[in-house]
């Protein structure tokens, strides 16, 4: 009888258990939130993987760790518009709490797929151009995030161009024409040619191969210097422009600090990184119930000239004093 009543005892227990099972794993899985991550650059590239530590830095100051409270899907479009839409699609059909959108392409490709799920950017230029939100204080709808910077840098671009190699009278701006950004930047540097003394050559580029032809073609002319407006194509392929431009003795002008780490002549942007961590800052506070909507698209306020004077010499430029004086960083 003993053994019976035990018997039974345990039934009950174990049954009362797995009764109680799917509660606690739901609540367990309750705990853990879900974010989609969209990159339009690869998962391969270094300067990718820096981006993404910059934005997990930002999120365990918060206190998210992924496989604790926290689950990222990773999309990487590799460089490619077509496939970053795709893979845009495939994480709003996942329906994350939130997704991380960086940079422009990405963004833009999000906005197409949903108008309901949250999203943050990072790295977008001309927000409210491109259509994604209806004004900066207030974004409207169920995006937001941190903007790079707007399309007068352009000028600036072709300023630095000009201090650095007063000699160039021809100016290529190689672009992917999927790049939304892409006609705003090129529109502005046309705008002022004439007052620096220059033509503009516009040179689309859609990969690899189309960039080499670009530059082997303008490269056999002189005087020349290029202008490279940052995008997922240009990011991907950044050591075959800089070294296509080396053996062209083409002065190079940037956006992007990395590209002059790499051996680009010069850049005129913004510190990146510090949007990524702070767009961390707006998925915690979407995952504690803020609404894109009241959260303000804000730009980036750390700008910094980089000049490689290794890659100066072997142009035979000698960079100015009074740009020199300027420079935020000097790499030899």
């Amino acid at each position: 009888m003993a053994s019976h009543l035990g018997r039974r005892k345990f039934l009950a227990t174990l049954g009362g258990a797995a009764a109680a099972w799917p509660l606690a794993a739901r609540a367990q899985g309750d705990s853990v939130r879900r974010v989609g991550w969209l990159m339009s650059t690869s998962e391969r590239d270094s300067e990718s993987q820096v981006r993404l530590g910059a934005f997990r830095e930002g999120l365990q100051k918060l206190g998210w760790a992924e496989g604790r409270n926290l689950r990222i899907d990773y999309r990487w479009g590799g460089g490619s518009i077509e496939r970053t839409g795709t893979y845009a699609a495939e994480l709003v059909a996942l329906k994350p709490e939130v997704i991380l959108g960086a940079p422009s392409s990405a963004a833009v490709a999000l906005h197409r797929e949903t108008r309901t799920i949250p999203v943050v950017f990072a790295q977008v230029a001309d927000p409210v151009g491109l259509g994604l939100v209806e004004n900066l204080p207030r974004p409207g709808g169920n995006i937001t995030g941190f903007a790079v910077f707007e399309y007068p840098i352009a000028l600036k671009w072709l300023e630095l161009l000009k201090q650095l190699a007063s000699r160039v009278t021809r100016v290529a701006v190689l672009y992917d024409p999927e790049q939304p950004t892409s006609p705003g930047y090129i529109t502005t540097i046309e705008a002022t040619a004439s007052s620096f003394g220059v033509q503009i050559l516009r040179h689309q580029v859609r990969d690899a191969d189309a960039i080499e032809r670009a530059i082997e073609t303008f490269g056999a002319e002189p005087n020349g210097g290029l202008i490279l407006p940052a995008g997922a194509l240009m990011t991907a392929n950044r050591d075959l422009i800089i070294s296509l431009a080396a053996r062209h003795r083409l002065p190079s002008i940037f956006a992007l600090r990395f590209y002059v780490a790499a051996g680009g002549l010069a850049s005129y942007g913004v510190d990146h990184l510090d949007l990524y961590r702070r767009a961390a800052g707006y998925v915690d506070r979407v995952l504690k119930g803020e609404a894109p909507a009241n959260l303000p698209v804000q730009f980036a306020d750390k700008f910094e000239l980089v000049i490689n004077l290794k890659t100066a010499k072997i142009l035979g430029l000698d960079v100015p004093i009074s740009l020199l004086a300027r420079t935020d960083e000097v790499i030899e």
